[in-house]
């Protein structure tokens, strides 16, 4: 089955849209989501494989899924780079080809928002880790002003169309919470902290355990 999910303008814009957000400090959230990981590894929507350079070598593997072709390719390229072995395979997070229980960290990285069916999605990262396995996420999530999240939903009428499928007011955290994860620490934030105000600003960077 054809596993690819294709937005040929996105895959295009994001890896400059990425570059731009380096400067005010992605690289830094990123180090924060996967200090202290170990063992082998699993990303979902690893994009074009911004994660890579990050992984500590605590990490033995990692095994990255990616659905967008144009984005994957640039991630095999990153990953010959990587500080540890990264093999990137075509996928989407609603339907991993992975046997149960064979993972012992996830990382879901500005990717739960993009995805068709984010409570699928969580689900099969539940099935693929072992049990006491941790989910590491960096997500923008849903505001928790109500006249914020009027505003983001507001957006949401046309931001998935301009974003790759991204929504800006999907409660990502409590998807998480209600997913068969124990949330053991979160650090919510906005980001970029300065500017005009973005629908997708109210960020999250946490841990989760397999319950």
């Amino acid at each position: 089955m054809n596993a690819d999910i294709r937005h040929p303008i996105f895959a295009r814009i994001y890896p400059r849209m990425d570059a731009m957000m380096a400067k005010a400090g992605v690289p830094e959230h990123r180090d924060e989501l996967l200090h202290g990981a170990t063992g082998r590894a699993l990303e979902v929507g690893a994009g074009h494989g911004a994660n890579f350079a990050h992984y500590p070598k605590s990490v033995t593997e990692v095994v990255a899924v990616e659905p967008e072709p144009r984005l994957r390719g640039l991630a095999a390229e990153a990953a010959a780079a990587a500080p540890v072995p990264v093999a990137v395979r075509a996928g989407s997070a609603e339907d991993l080809d992975l046997d149960d229980a064979s993972f012992d960290v996830a990382v879901a990285s500005l990717v739960l928002c993009s995805v068709r069916n984010p409570v699928r999605a969580l689900a099969e990262i539940r099935r693929v880790l072992r049990p006491g396995g941790e989910l590491r996420f960096y997500e923008h999530v849903r505001s928790g002003s109500p006249k914020f999240v009027r505003f983001q939903r507001y957006a949401d009428v046309v931001w998935p169309f301009i974003a790759g499928g991204c929504h800006c007011s999907r409660p990502t955290d409590e998807l998480i919470a209600a997913s068969g994860f124990t949330i053991t620490g979160v650090r919510r934030f906005d980001f970029p902290e300065a500017g005009m105000p973005n629908p997708a600003q109210p960020h999250v960077l946490g841990r989760a355990v397999r319950d």
